[in-house]
């Protein structure tokens, strides 16, 4: 299925790309989360008519993202544990608990844009975890986990 792209979509096409994607992934994904437009003759005429418009807001998405970058971006956060003698969680800290951190510390993030590709954290210590605030804007924060004070 062919799909005119209304966003930037990682490892796809960025804005006004004419893509051929699955069936699936348009009906199911791309077109309901508003990222994509079916290819027809109405909607490529329709779409070069608002093209000024959507580069317009993703540039102004972009800046806003560039901004909570330059403020995100080498933060520590902190998140305590209860853990074991040798340094082992009780548990583990995902993706949750680190947003949950980054709302505490004054950024608005949410759970999806934590990126952990080694999974949930399992032992105390300090650690790299990446911070997807737009395709093109990652941001480095360190997390500290420390064990509870029991």
């Amino acid at each position: 299925m062919n799909v005119i792209l209304l966003e930037k979509v990682q490892n796809l096409g960025s804005l006004g790309d004419q893509v051929s994607v699955k069936s699936g992934y348009a009906r199911n994904f791309l077109i309901p989360q508003g990222k994509a437009k079916a290819a027809t003759k109405e909607n490529v005429a329709e779409f070069e008519k608002i093209r000024a418009e959507l580069e317009l807001a993703a540039a102004a998405e972009l800046a806003v993202a560039q901004g909570v970058y330059e403020n995100l971006n080498g933060q520590v956060v902190t998140i305590e544990s209860v853990a074991g003698e040798e340094g082992k969680l009780f548990g583990s800290v995902g993706t949750q608990d680190i947003s949950d951190a980054l709302k505490a510390s004054g950024f608005d993030m949410e759970r999806r844009d934590v990126r952990m590709p080694e999974g949930a954290l399992r032992h105390v210590g300090t650690y790299e975890i990446d911070v997807q605030l737009h395709t093109d804007v990652v941001a480095s924060i360190t997390v500290e986990v420390k064990a509870t004070e029991e």
